[in-house]
């Protein structure tokens, strides 16, 4: 990103104030999709079947949602889910 102190034309300008915000935004809603992902494998580690596919439920809508928003890529999001569902299975 450029130093916006530099930017003289008023489009680059905003294009850098719409990115700083839309980064902000972006990083929280990661964030979120990563805490999803973590409650699963924590819950897988401990065992519990049942507390995993709850939690799994969750994540795969976070997932799913993230994925609509382009926030992540969707491929990203079904492998994910994949691998997480796989893991489940196998408890």
């Amino acid at each position: 990103m450029a130093n916006r102190e530099k930017l003289r034309i008023k489009s680059a300008l905003k294009r850098a104030k719409q990115n700083i915000k839309r980064n902000a935004l972006k990083s929280s809603q990661r964030a979120l999709t990563r805490t999803a992902v973590k409650a699963v494998k924590t819950a897988i580690d401990s065992g519990d079947k049942q507390s995993a596919s709850e939690a799994f439920k969750k994540a795969e809508k976070v997932l799913d949602t993230m994925a609509n928003k382009k926030i992540i890529h969707a491929n990203k999001a079904s492998r994910t889910k994949s691998r997480l569902s796989k893991r489940i299975k196998s408890l």
